[in-house]
């Protein structure tokens, strides 16, 4: 029904909000004059447009025609001779059809928008993203100043990470109650699509977008929108996240076949009746060969157990492979066909970063996947008591 809702929703002409107008952008920054002039960046439908207008009396104006709200930028160049300076001062913005007033007593920078729904709209979301946007700059300023033994602690990371993703959920929560609470707003369908990169589901997504007000809705971008959100639900789009995951846990590992250092053939068949990690990994990427310690020790307390590993190179050099495992003293199977990222297993196995692990129970079962640090510890704690 809700694909059905939006389906009419493409082709019903609302009428509501006008899809092209005219606009007039007029300002005043101080006292500026020749041979200062002023530069406007947009992009309309692909397409990147610049004007340019000189300033007398810190006086400005551009007009022209956009379909939608569009983001655009300022800039003033106060010799007067190009857009590209690191000396310019800018001012990003929405610009939308109708009347919009810039002004500031001398700068472009502390300009303040009248005129404007969507800036105004957008002063408001601004604001309530102010604290997230303070505790997400600490954040990284610390991560940045870790020291190096730090950054390499991937528990420590991992930790990290769930602290850092708390203030993201915090943020999206405000994306979510600005969207909810201005559904006139075409900002809150630009909010929307940020929020929505986040999830890529129709459930979450088509209530949010449905509360959104008919004029929203009946702008281009609201129309690309719906037509999004249809093919988020069509099953052609959930057969390709699931490719994209790759194989998933609680399916069989796909079977293979690849040639070790010597040029032997070796299959995961062949490990039957034992856990299997599957390691992929390369030479040449410095996150692996730092995971490659807590591997090696893993395998030690686990192998007579039952664990074994067997490595899957994405190296293209021979001799770099076989020097790494050597200089990393990694004692299992070790395969490659090197053909780098067309690694014929990284192919059926959708890797497309490194390192990543799967973990394969007795009967050839994906159980776990990309266990790191003491994640892996702890999951072959738990199946090789």
């Amino acid at each position: 029904m809700k694909k059905i809702i939006i389906a009419i929703m493409l082709v019903v002409p609302f009428g509501l909000m006008a899809q092209k107008g005219n606009f007039t952008l007029k300002g005043k920054i101080g006292s500026k004059d020749a041979p200062s002039k002023v530069y406007l960046l947009y992009q309309e439908r692909s397409k990147t447009i610049i004007d340019s207008t000189t300033i007398q009396n810190g006086q400005f104006e551009f007009r022209g025609s956009i379909n939608s709200p569009v983001n655009a930028a300022l800039y003033i160049n106060n010799e007067g001779w190009g857009l590209r300076n690191r000396k310019n001062e800018w001012k990003p913005f929405y610009l939308e059809s109708g009347n919009i007033l810039i002004e500031s007593p001398d700068s472009l920078s502390k300009s303040k928008i009248t005129g404007s729904k969507i800036n105004s709209d957008n002063e408001k979301l601004q604001l309530v993203l102010k604290p997230t946007d303070k505790l997400s700059a600490d954040f990284m300023a610390m991560v940045k100043s870790l020291p190096v033994e730090k950054k390499k602690d991937n528990d420590y990371m991992l930790e990290l990470d769930k602290q850092f993703s708390k203030i993201i959920d915090v943020r999206l929560k405000a994306f979510y109650d600005f969207i909810k609470s201005n559904p006139n707003s075409y900002l809150s369908l630009i909010t929307l699509k940020i929020y929505g990169a986040n999830f890529n589901d129709y459930a979450k997504l088509a209530p949010i977008y449905n509360g959104l007000s008919s004029e929203v809705k009946n702008t281009d971008g609201g129309k690309a929108y719906a037509a999004y959100l249809i093919k988020i639900n069509s099953k052609e789009y959930a057969d390709s996240v699931e490719l994209a995951k790759g194989v998933p846990v609680g399916k069989l590992a796909p079977d293979f076949t690849q040639n070790d250092t010597l040029g032997k053939p070796i299959k995961l068949s062949d490990f039957k009746g034992k856990y299997v990690l599957i390691d992929f990994w390369a030479s040449w990427c410095g996150p692996c060969r730092g995971e490659n310690p807590g591997v090696v020790k893993a395998y030690a307390k686990y192998h007579d157990k039952g664990l074994e590993i067997l490595g899957v190179s994405l190296d293209t050099k021979k001799d770099a492979w076989i020097k790494a495992i050597n200089d990393d003293k990694l004692p299992w199977k070790h395969v490659s066909d090197l053909k780098g990222w067309k690694n014929e297993v990284g192919v059926i196995y959708y890797i497309h970063s490194i390192p990543q692990n799967i973990l394969v129970d007795q009967n050839g079962k994906v159980i776990a996947k990309d266990l790191r640090g003491k994640a892996l510890e702890n999951k072959l704690a738990e199946i090789l008591k």
